[in-house]
């Protein structure tokens, strides 16, 4: 469901033209669809059109128009489009002192699996974490990580209905919740679901 395909994809010319006025679009779209989680845990929930945009983005930077070329942007990118069951997220552990980060994602592993979502009247619903491939190791966590919230089909009609959602993280050296996420964001993540 969802996925993109070539068909979706502007050419370089024409992406060229409407760059501007599709960038604006998609960073007014991503700003309903981000989620901070205290102060250094940012999780910024995908869809179709901002993977559109990434494409786009990759295709014109690399100077991309070979039909080949194209479908392996596609099949890097297609998987973080949610599927109408589930909510997909990057999550960035955000400090800006290296020093720090480096520090704090050492104290951090495993935070990527006690990431979670809950909607009003559920159970919490925690991430899986890194399915394209492995990100953290025993000394240290990524400060990125890729991450599906699957949902029960109670859970959507809930949402549906106009639940509230609220997330947070249980790590031990890292607590945080919002409950509830913003009307604006509810909203978003709604859109995501079938």
């Amino acid at each position: 469901m969802n996925k993109l395909t070539r068909k979706d994809l502007y050419s370089l010319e024409a992406y060229s033209e409407m760059r501007d006025e599709f960038r604006k679009k998609v960073i007014a779209h991503k700003e309903n669809r981000r989620l901070e989680l205290g102060n250094h845990i940012l999780l910024s929930f995908e869809d179709k059109l901002i993977m559109q945009y990434q494409i786009q983005e990759m295709l014109k930077a690399e100077r991309i128009f070979e039909a080949a070329a194209i479908e392996e942007e596609l099949e890097v990118y297609n998987p973080m489009i949610p599927d109408g069951t589930n909510w997909k997220a990057t999550m960035l552990i955000q400090y800006p002192d290296v020093a720090e980060r480096q520090r704090e994602l050492t104290r951090l592993i495993g935070i990527e699996d006690l990431i979670w979502m809950q909607v009003n009247g559920c159970e919490k619903i925690y991430a899986i974490a890194d399915e394209d491939l492995e990100r953290a190791n025993d000394e240290k966590t990524s400060a990125v990580h890729f991450m599906r919230f699957e949902l029960e089909p109670d859970m959507i009609t809930a949402v549906k209905s106009g639940a509230t959602i609220s997330a947070g993280v249980d790590h031990k050296n890292y607590q945080a919740t919002v409950n509830p996420v913003s009307d604006e964001l509810r909203k978003s993540l709604l859109s995501d679901l079938s």
